[in-house]
């Protein structure tokens, strides 16, 4: 494994193991929303993805951000000249604190039904995470979300004319779950994929393929990749922006308008870099 994935790995876990909130100053940093494409907008945080679709009859919110995050999304939106009482769904990537943490703010502020897979959605319904995670011993409890909904794989979510669609990609989790829906703008209508974490990656204390509650992990995170790699995939937002060149496409924005953000290679692109990661820690629980 190379020196700077067990760095970054080593920050994630050292934050979700703190008792008290450990702010990774990217995960909070400040970030004004923008447009990504028609009826798409980024409304995270710099360091942890958040999306809204709009449509006149509620908006659809895709994840939640780590605690107290809540306030900036809801600023966000606000910003965008939407009203966070609009959203009618919130929609769950994955079941770990800093995607999931500011989900139950979120409702309580939005009236908003819950969805997930059945296991992210156990997560948060108990608020209690995953022992089955390989991240587990690093985990923090989330406060509970009152009205929740397990989806199946392959489930359309509709409100009015949005249809987003969810496809079970765990592995990084038991739960996890990418989305996918389109927008249209002057006329083009893009593929759009919200694309959960598919990185293999497990606490000091555990292994990621040799994982007794979790046998499966390893030809899991395959299969999601592989599912990933597949998508009618025009437009990439990952879980972490990082992960799908957001902030370099954002820059190209003055210039390219919403158009920076389209990369038809980019589903590809992540999936080979999760490729990576999993050979990685492979190699590295190879030598424990």
């Amino acid at each position: 494994m190379n020196t700077s994935f067990r760095f970054t790995a080593a920050i994630v876990l050292a934050c979700a193991a703190a008792s008290v909130p450990v702010r990774a100053a990217d995960w909070y940093a400040p970030l004004a929303p923008f447009a990504l494409y028609g009826n798409t907008y980024y409304v995270g945080t710099h360091g942890i993805s958040a999306v809204l679709i709009t449509s006149p009859a509620g908006h659809i919110l895709i994840d939640g951000g780590p605690p107290d995050a809540e306030t900036q999304i809801a600023d966000h939106i606000r910003q965008l000249g939407f009203k966070v009482e609009d959203i009618r769904y919130i929609l769950s990537g994955h079941e770990h604190f800093d995607h999931a943490g500011g989900i139950a703010a979120l409702q309580a502020l939005s009236g908003a039904e819950v969805l997930g897979s059945p296991a992210a959605i156990e997560v948060l319904r108990t608020g209690q995470p995953d022992k089955r995670d390989a991240q587990y011993p690093s985990l923090r409890p989330l406060t509970p979300a009152m009205r929740t909904r397990a989806v199946r794989d392959g489930e359309v979510v509709t409100l009015g004319p949005l249809a987003v669609t969810a496809h079970f990609t765990p592995g990084h989790t038991p739960g996890a779950t990418s989305w996918t829906w389109q927008s249209s703008e002057a006329g083009k209508t893009m593929h759009m994929v919200y694309a959960d974490s598919i990185n293999a990656l497990a606490a000091k204390e555990r292994s990621f393929s040799r994982n007794p509650l979790y046998p499966a992990a390893r030809a899991d995170v395959e299969r999601s990749i592989a599912k990933i790699e597949a998508l009618d995939c025009d437009l990439l937002v990952s879980a972490h922006p990082e992960g799908s060149e957001l902030w370099e496409r954002l820059a190209q924005r003055a210039t390219h308008g919403n158009a920076a953000f389209v990369d038809r290679a980019a589903c590809r692109t992540y999936a080979a870099k999760a490729r990576a990661t999993l050979a990685a820690t492979l190699a590295d629980e190879v030598q424990r």
